[in-house]
């Protein structure tokens, strides 16, 4: 997610002991060891769980790292929280090291301080999300490219056999 930008427009008054989005990440970086893509992937290798929260639309057009765990951000807590009864197996303990992942490290910024609020104190993100370990030339797959009939290959028609 790009910074947020300056407006031109009024905003309206926020209510009392509200903190924007700039003050709720910098809040999250502080708690933070971050990596940058070269240190994740050396933790990676080390066995620190690599988790991908992106959405799968973005994984297929952009790519993804192998052996990434998919874990999209809307579950990630009730995944990785040993007391929950949806957790996956990797979620053993508290001491688990994990680094999260997404597009361009903002919004793994927040899921590895969400976790980190579950106890789970190892939890860190990637300083500029899988674009920057694209651009260090880390290991990825893809992007998928949207799948189109080819034209070579004749359409198939039902009830007819191939002669």
């Amino acid at each position: 997610m790009p910074h947020t930008q300056t407006r031109t427009d009024s905003c309206p008054v926020p209510p009392p002991g509200s903190r924007g989005i700039d003050e709720v990440l910098a809040a999250a970086r502080a708690r933070l060891r971050r990596l940058d893509p070269e240190q994740a992937h050396l933790a990676y290798r080390s066995g620190a769980l690599l988790v991908d929260i992106r959405p799968a639309g973005q994984r297929a057009a952009h790519g993804t790292v192998p052996g990434a765990l998919a874990v999209e951000r809307n579950v990630l807590e009730w995944r990785f929280d040993p007391r929950c009864p949806a957790r996956l197996p990797q979620a053993v303990d508290y001491d688990v090291p994990m680094v999260i992942l997404c597009q361009e490290g903002y919004t793994s910024s927040l899921a590895a301080a969400a976790l980190q609020d579950l106890g789970l104190h190892r939890a860190t993100d990637v300083v500029g999300g899988f674009a920057a370990w694209r651009i260090a030339g880390l290991p990825t797959l893809g992007p998928t490219p949207p799948h189109r009939p080819s034209s070579a290959a004749p359409p198939v028609t039902a009830g007819r056999a191939p002669r």
